[in-house]
């Protein structure tokens, strides 16, 4: 089998693997605030605390695994991080006191938020540039396909059965074993890499954060998860609050985002293509803002199903535009450290329903989705302003200033335009 196409069975395993965890987190992770209120008794801020302080870890883990996977291997980190998931599942499987589930339960959402920025780092090391769009966007589409399956599986089991820990930690194991036995196809990089001294994870780290660009990125990415990360989060406490039947139209909600995700994701994909990663998250930036305004006006459920098609349009725009952003500032030796350092933006995820709900708490409606659409142009501003700095001068020895200038020149021509 030639390497080309080696590298293509590689990235449709990649993406398979990606909804196959995702059914396996979904129907285990989406119910640990009922597992952890209905077995072990905890109240809503305790639950808070827990879900929030494994995400929180990880995003300060990945940029110092990321960069190890420049140098031991991207697979290896892969095969590790699934292996460690696996375990934490079943371990929260067994487990019968709450320090024990608790501590199994932060084991693997580090774990989770390891092997994301690793595993977007790997298909950008096999994939050709001009087909990476094509490649992340089935990779999201795949992946919420995953999560649309998952929690009907796990209300089918039983929200709270310690089974379903279980299944989902084997699902894990046997993508890694898969994944191991597999081995690493050769990456379109290869040649290039290997001219040139790889770089220690100390250097790797301090590259990443010396890059202005990779700064504005994490900036707005973490501003554009507080928005969309956890939505669910803060819009169903309002509905319900609010309007008449609101749990009722928030399920429809959760279904009309799924839908426009799996139909919409080819046309964005074109648009993106069209105009330009930058221009495409600056669109889905403003997108997301009107709907939030939009949601701010809603009094009926029509209102809201329009507004929500827009805010997943929006979604489906940025995501896949925001993995090229940071692909077209790094290369193979730091793409790791890069897409690492760019996780921790997914802190949004923790202090976006945090802050939501205290300006729904404080201010109402009016206060939370305006600050969300605040978030969202605040978000397209530093995007933009990354995109228009230029890379830092080089520190680490065997890149040359002209070889960063000429990538910088690149991913400018690539995605900029």
């Amino acid at each position: 089998m030639n390497p080309d196409s080696r590298r293509l069975r590689f990235v449709y395993f990649l993406i398979a693997g990606s909804g196959l965890v995702s059914v396996a987190r979904a129907m285990s992770l989406s119910f640990l605030a009922v597992k952890l209120q209905k077995s072990f008794g905890l109240g809503p801020a305790a639950i808070g605390i827990l879900l929030g302080t494994g995400p929180l870890l990880g995003a300060i883990a990945a940029p110092f695994a990321g960069s190890l996977s420049d140098r031991v291997g991207r697979v290896l980190m892969l095969v590790l991080m699934l292996a460690l998931t696996a375990l934490a599942l079943i371990g929260m499987g067994f487990a019968q006191s709450v320090t024990a589930f608790c501590a199994a339960q932060i084991v693997a959402a580090v774990s989770i938020a390891v092997y994301e920025p690793i595993s977007r780092a790997l298909m950008s090391d096999i994939c050709p540039p001009e087909r990476r769009l094509k490649y992340f966007s089935w990779r999201y589409m795949v992946a919420n396909a995953g999560w649309a399956v998952g929690p009907l599986i796990g209300v089918a089991a039983g929200t709270a059965l310690s089974a379903m820990f279980m299944v989902a930690g084997c699902i894990y194991a046997v993508f890694a074993i898969a994944l191991h036995l597999l081995g690493t196809p050769e990456t379109v990089d290869a040649e290039k890499s290997e001219s040139h001294r790889q770089p220690s994870i100390v250097e790797s780290i301090r590259s990443a954060a010396r890059d202005p660009r990779l700064a504005f990125f994490v900036g707005g990415g973490t501003l554009l998860l507080a928005v969309y990360g956890q939505w669910s989060a803060t819009l169903a406490p309002y509905l319900g609050a609010t309007m008449e039947g609101g749990v009722d139209i928030f399920a429809y909600l959760l279904s009309i985002n799924g839908l426009v995700v799996l139909v919409g994701n080819l046309f964005a994909r074109r648009l993106i293509e069209k105009v330009g990663a930058l221009h495409a998250m600056v669109l889905g930036c403003v997108l997301i803002l009107a709907s939030e305004l939009g949601f701010l006006a809603s009094s009926s459920f029509i209102g809201f199903a329009l507004f929500m098609v827009l805010f997943t349009i929006g979604e489906i725009l940025v995501v896949p535009s925001e993995y090229l952003l940071v692909d077209g500032i790094c290369n193979a030796r730091n793409r790791g450290s890069y897409f690492g350092a760019h996780s921790f933006s997914t802190i949004g995820n923790f202090f976006g329903p945090a802050l939501g709900g205290l300006m729904l708490g404080t201010f109402g409606g009016t206060g939370m989705f305006l600050t969300f659409a605040a978030f969202a142009a605040a978000s397209a501003v530093m995007f933009t302003i990354g995109m228009r700095m230029p890379p830092p001068r080089p520190r680490v020895q065997g890149l040359p200033a002209a070889a960063a200038i000429e990538v910088s020149g690149l991913s400018r021509r690539l995605h900029y335009a």
